[in-house]
């Protein structure tokens, strides 16, 4: 009924737990795809030894390659209804499939989206595509991080990650869902991501990690995003740019604040984008009131209608 995904590398101390933690499911109509990313230590080997034990855990090893390539070696080994992904240094609460799948099927969704540790609301939400594309942008109840949601499978039938990109998931996810008829939404507290210097996206919990490399990946990725969702929802223009400046605007503070040299550069492109566009980031219905502090700060608006 479900595949699960899970890319392993390097994890020699961590990833005992997250295998454990899937195999600890009260849905246990699933298989455990777990591919070695061309580990060198003893990741690869541990995934062989649960595997010797329990028939549903298939084992893939390959050369290293992208977070991406990993996730589409599992997408095609996978034959489940549906995909749910999990890292191999998190950890799964023994209800997390059953909780997805009866959310998806109960609702008649192609999405189901469960909440995470630090991240979990006691609320539920049935959306559309739009409405659930726009409540993935605001980052509050859930983001685009793959783990946390159970996928249809025929979503991927002409989708998937990106073999040379770091960053792939802000990329996919919102395409994803651009080709969904239903998202059910639950935020009860599901998953626990490990938060640790050695994430692939640490950068966003500690700044201090930030550097041009990364902001560069990221902006050409929002900027790719915003064309390709105007396209698909045109009704919904201004809210996808609304979106992509308040990254730019959230970057340049940071910038700002942390003093980080080696972004500078973008940090003026970034500048020169906002002023062009100026009267309407201040004018978006969806604007934050820090945000606006923030343009006046680095932008030095003194134009009165810019301002109403």
């Amino acid at each position: 009924m479900i595949s699960v995904v899970m890319l392993a590398y390097n994890r020699e101390s961590l990833v005992t737990r997250a295998i454990e933690s899937i195999l600890a499911q009260t849905f246990r109509d699933f298989e455990f795809i777990i591919v070695n990313n061309g580990s060198t230590d003893r990741s690869g080997a541990i995934a062989d030894d649960y595997a010797a034990k329990d028939a549903r855990i298939g084992v893939i090893h390959r050369a290293h390659g992208n977070i991406g390539s990993g996730r589409n070696a599992g997408l095609d080994a996978s034959r489940g209804e549906w995909i749910a992904f999990v890292d191999d240094d998190d950890w799964c609460e023994p209800d997390f499939l059953e909780f997805l799948h009866r959310l998806a099927v109960e609702n008649g969704a192609d999405v189901a989206i469960c909440g995470a540790a630090g991240r979990a609301f006691d609320e539920k939400r049935i959306m559309n595509a739009e409405e659930a594309l726009i409540e993935l942008m605001w980052r509050k109840r859930y983001n685009v991080q793959f783990p946390t949601k159970l996928l249809r499978r025929e979503l991927f039938d002409h989708a998937r990650f990106s073999r040379e990109a770091k960053y792939d998931d802000i990329d996919l996810m919102p395409k994803i869902l651009a080709g969904v008829n239903r998202v059910a939404y639950h935020g009860l507290p599901k998953y626990t991501f490990f938060r640790h210097p050695g994430n692939n996206s640490a950068w966003t919990t500690n700044h201090a990690l930030l550097n041009s490399a990364t902001l560069g990946e990221y902006l050409r990725v929002y900027r790719e995003r915003t064309q390709w969702l105007t396209e698909r929802f045109p009704d919904s223009a201004a809210t996808w740019r609304y979106f992509e400046w308040s990254f730019m605007i959230s970057m340049v503070d940071k910038i700002t604040r942390l003093g980080t040299v080696d972004c500078n550069d973008l940090r003026s492109s970034m500048l020169a984008d906002l002023c062009e566009h100026c009267k309407d980031f201040l004018n978006s219905p969806h604007i934050l009131e820090f945000e606006r502090e923030w343009v006046n700060k680095y932008l030095y608006v003194t134009s009165e209608p810019a301002l109403q």
